[in-house]
């Protein structure tokens, strides 16, 4: 489930078993998101070696069809729940960006996005309910990993959970851009107006990478 390469940058897998079976024996019970396949998709569309941006979020969506493994994005004909569209708001303010007819953010992955959450799974209905089961451990190492790498990333950091990896980040040398979670929660305390995408950019290009294309091309299937 998990590509080569990722599996190889997060060395010791004991936690990642303890993790994925308690997941196994949730499943058993309920309805967990998303579905087994999709846990790891964003490591799928995104290798190793191509990340250039993290955007780092907190936990999956835990309404029915929308966590598909990238975070914030929801499959093609899903509706784009409140903190996409907040995000897509922000690109329009930021960026001059019109909302995308969908949600499905592949297009990001294919340039070297990585969509992450700390956490990746949740039970239906109840948001955060996986955090502490150990996903945080797991995508801590990944994120140690990627900043190992002698290429440097630019790290999104959205939300509390994902904002308190900024210290060790910047220390390893990489550029980190912060923002309050776009959820209806929080958008209004600081992610409206934190330009996240043109600063992105800026530091991409001050690393000597290409700027990401934030645009999304039409996705009336699903891709990856």
């Amino acid at each position: 489930m998990i590509p080569a390469d990722w599996r190889a940058a997060l060395g010791d897998t004991a936690a990642l078993a303890a993790v994925e079976a308690r997941v196994a024996a949730a499943r058993r019970v309920g309805v967990v998101y998303p579905s087994e396949d999709d846990v790891y998709r964003s490591l799928t569309l995104t290798s190793f070696a191509a990340v250039r941006v993290v955007w780092l979020g907190q936990d999956p969506y835990h309404g029915p069809g929308q966590a598909c493994g990238l975070a914030f994005a929801v499959p093609p004909g899903v509706r784009p729940p409140p903190s996409l569209a907040n995000v897509f708001r922000e690109r329009a303010a930021d960026l001059g960006l019109p909302p995308a007819d969908h949600g499905w953010l592949g297009g990001w992955s294919a340039q070297g996005v990585l969509l992450l959450n700390t956490t990746l799974t949740v039970s239906a209905g109840q948001a955060g309910s996986h955090r502490g089961w150990g996903w945080e451990a797991i995508t801590g190492a990944w994120l140690r990993a990627l900043c190992a790498r002698p290429r440097r990333a630019v790290f999104v950091l959205l939300g509390d959970a994902a904002r308190a990896h900024a210290a060790g980040i910047r220390a390893a040398g990489h550029p980190v851009v912060e923002a309050p979670h776009p959820s209806p929660l929080s958008a209004w305390r600081g992610f409206f107006g934190s330009r996240i995408f043109s600063r992105t950019n800026a530091a991409l290009e001050a690393l000597g990478e290409a700027p990401i294309d934030w645009r999304l091309p039409p996705a009336s299937v699903r891709m990856g």
